[in-house]
């Protein structure tokens, strides 16, 4: 792979993120010492906002992968096709980012089966090799290859957990959602929705979250305020737009949408 090919893959311009402690001195640390990373939150409380961030931050290309339970081996790794000119190989994104350097991200990675997952044992370990057993090739990771993976605790069973032979390849970092005066910022910036607004609909989120596990599976995020600000940026009144960006989005209880909606009202009434 050439350096053009790698552009594609660079983040052009700087992804805003908020940092709520020292968690970019520690990705640059493990970066450095090239250390797979694990990160662990919430849905959308800004993991991959985060590796995008650091992808500029350290000019590095960023290969993103979406997990999910129908994933092979092959879709990582890559594959034989037949086109007009006969058969020919073709890299996948896991193979591509070792090739060229890039951090590779595995998105909600307990979405993908067990079997498919293994085959990035031997890129994160002393190893650093990727084999390609069907084409008969060892890949030898770029020395600037790292892995970062990410997944939500609040959705893990045993039948979607990692297994300590991965989760032992890994460090990790611990998101969650920022503290209120942070996370206002943050909606107020990515909306453009004001100051005040903002405000509320973090209280809107923090009322959300306390029925986690009491009706709710996973309370109101940082991305569903930014869209109820954005709407509201549009002209939609405060309340119709949290209805349609906050609570239609998180549950179809009509009981919790009723306890949900009576707080909108409270808030924005």
């Amino acid at each position: 792979m050439s350096e053009i090919d790698a552009a594609q893959y660079r983040v052009a311009a700087m992804p805003y993120y908020r940092p709520v402690g020292n968690e970019t001195e520690l990705y640059e640390a493990a970066y450095a010492a090239r250390m797979p990373l694990i990160l662990k939150g919430p849905t959308g409380c800004g993991k991959s906002r985060f590796v995008e961030h650091m992808a500029w931050r350290l000019d590095r290309p960023l290969i993103t992968v979406a997990c999910n339970e129908d994933m092979t081996a092959a879709d990582l790794v890559g594959r034989f096709l037949l086109d007009l000119n006969g058969t020919r190989w073709q890299d996948g994104p896991l193979t591509v980012a070792a090739r060229i350097g890039a951090i590779c991200y595995l998105d909600e990675v307990v979405e993908t089966r067990q079997d498919t997952l293994v085959v990035i044992h031997s890129l994160t370990d002393h190893r650093r090799m990727l084999p390609l057993d069907k084409k008969g090739e060892l890949v030898a990771a770029h020395p600037d290859f790292q892995m970062v993976i990410s997944y939500n605790p609040g959705y893990q069973s045993l039948n979607k957990e990692l297994k300590p032979s991965t989760r032992q390849r890994f460090g990790a970092m611990a998101f969650d959602y920022p503290l209120p005066e942070i996370e206002a910022e943050i909606v107020a910036h990515e909306s453009g929705v004001a100051p005040a607004q903002a405000a509320k609909l973090v209280q809107m989120a923090h009322r959300s979250r306390n029925l986690k596990g009491h009706g709710l599976d996973e309370g109101i995020s940082t991305r569903l305020l930014i869209y109820a600000g954005r709407l509201i940026v549009q002209g939609i009144p405060p309340a119709e737009a949290c209805r349609m960006a906050l609570v239609r989005p998180l549950t179809d209880d009509p009981d919790m949408q009723d306890t949900l909606d009576a707080a909108i009202d409270t808030l924005f009434g």
